[in-house]
């Protein structure tokens, strides 16, 4: 075997490109030519269509079918109108069906119709035309004309050409192998037809470059979400490395300390204190080692301790100071809450308030912030953006950052626009496993503290 393909003469770059050329005009033009094809439904939400009103647009996606019936029965109608006076009506009306047929073919095979409307053209050309306009009846011109064109508006560019290419080279062999017309009759139909599929083709490579860039700008919108989410993700996980690293440290040192409050303390209990330290001291290494590969590389620790809802009194000054007008309103007996919950109530609220400075510029914001027995609520609402300052279209991670905080706590979360016109940020922090201790006097003041509000314009 290796001898005969050594011996076999290598095919030259010509055979290869002829027999590329003949390769694609057969998976173009020839295989599965008849198949089933149907004409979709044009979409109804176009820059144009989505100006109609609302009960005719639904009626609009078969527009493209009614303009091809539409174009059927001209050329019926010019066929019939365009034999001499001699032909029988009958007869007149049975060539423009034969013209016709192939326009409605389009329909459902289009690739099929373009052979149709060539068959057709022959059929008319030794049926019906005279010799001063053979091969190309008004009406035969129309059917192959309009049937090439929408063929090729429905396949691929190569298959345009492909579709030219044969038109023009039977429009030059057929006078010579049948010795009637001339040669140069083919040109009004190659020109023309040139003209029209070259911007049919334009039209379809546009719309495959607008389908590929909408593939990939909808790759890039998820890849976006997705990094976005990871930042958030990122930046939670930095603030609650803080967090507990800050609380483990104070476990380990109120442990190494304890045994020297006591006067003559037990060797067990030195013992106990001294594994508790050990194990808060491993606990905190392994914490800076997982959680240290999210830092990047520029990041530094905060010097002062995460914020928490006692700091949020600040924050409203500085957004005041930014040209927001806010008020806060605080309900429920205030209570200590977890540091998790602390750092991420606190930073939701400053998320909402900047966005409401971002998009909303000069409009007014309420902050609401309730403890419940179950744990804690938030409420920020802004009303409809006034004035002439023109509202910024921000990073888009406000939301995705304050779902992922609440996510993380297994709270509730809904954002959305408000029946005036404003927006809304609801949470639902649930706080679980706190000591019955801290909240019965919270129970008891109830009364005393009621709802503690502080308003400001």
């Amino acid at each position: 075997m290796s001898e005969t393909t050594s011996r076999a003469t290598p095919r030259t770059p010509e055979f290869r490109m002829a027999s590329g050329l003949v390769q694609s005009l057969r998976r173009d033009l020839i295989t599965d030519a008849l198949a089933y094809r149907p004409l979709a439904p044009m979409r109804t939400d176009g820059p144009v269509t989505r100006r109609l009103p609302e009960r005719i647009r639904p009626s609009l996606a078969h527009l493209p079918h009614a303009v091809v019936g539409v174009l059927a029965f001209l050329v019926v109608m010019l066929t019939a109108t365009g034999t001499d006076e001699f032909t029988a009506p009958s007869n007149s009306l049975l060539m423009g069906l034969i013209a016709a047929t192939p326009v409605l073919m389009t329909l459902v095979r289009p690739v099929g119709a373009f052979w149709a409307a060539g068959a057709a053209t022959g059929v008319l050309a030794v049926v019906g035309s005279s010799n001063d306009v053979w091969p190309w009846s008004p009406g035969a011109f129309a059917s192959y004309f309009v049937t090439v064109t929408i063929a090729a508006m429905r396949t691929r560019p190569r298959a345009a050409g492909w579709m030219w290419v044969i038109t023009l080279g039977v429009g030059l062999a057929v006078p010579a192998v049948l010795g009637r017309g001339e040669p140069v009759e083919i040109m009004p139909m190659a020109f023309l037809l040139a003209v029209s599929l070259l911007v049919v083709t334009v039209r379809n490579i546009r719309r495959e470059a607008e389908q590929v860039v909408s593939a990939q700008q909808e790759v890039t919108a998820v890849e976006r979400d997705r990094r976005t989410l990871l930042e958030e993700r990122t930046t939670i996980a930095r603030e609650l490395h803080d967090v507990v690293a800050h609380h483990m440290s104070v476990v380990a040192i109120q442990a190494e300390a304890a045994p020297y409050r006591v006067k003559n303390p037990p060797p067990e209990l030195e013992a106990a204190f001294a594994t508790i330290r050990e194990n808060a001291v491993a606990a905190l290494t392994e914490l800076r080692r997982v959680l240290g590969v999210v830092r990047s590389a520029d990041y530094e620790a905060p010097d002062t301790p995460q914020p928490t809802l006692a700091s949020l009194d600040g924050l409203l000054a500085n957004v005041r100071e930014a040209g927001l007008s806010v008020e806060k309103t605080v309900t429920g007996a205030v209570r200590e809450l977890p540091p998790g919950v602390e750092l991420s109530a606190y930073r939701i609220i400053q998320e909402a308030l900047s966005n409401t400075l971002r998009h909303a510029p000069g409009a007014a914001a309420s902050v609401e912030v309730s403890y419940v027995l179950g744990g804690l609520g938030i409420r920020v609402v802004n009303a409809v953006a006034t004035g002439d300052v023109r509202p910024s279209p921000g990073a888009g991670h406000g939301i995705t950052g304050m779902q992922e905080r609440v996510a993380m706590l297994e709270g509730e979360m809904t954002a959305g626009e408000t029946a005036a016109g404003g927006y809304e940020v609801a949470v639902f922090i649930p706080v679980r496993g706190r000591q019955n201790g801290a909240q019965e006097p919270a129970q008891g003041s109830g009364q005393e503290s009621g709802q503690e509000s502080g308003k400001s314009a």
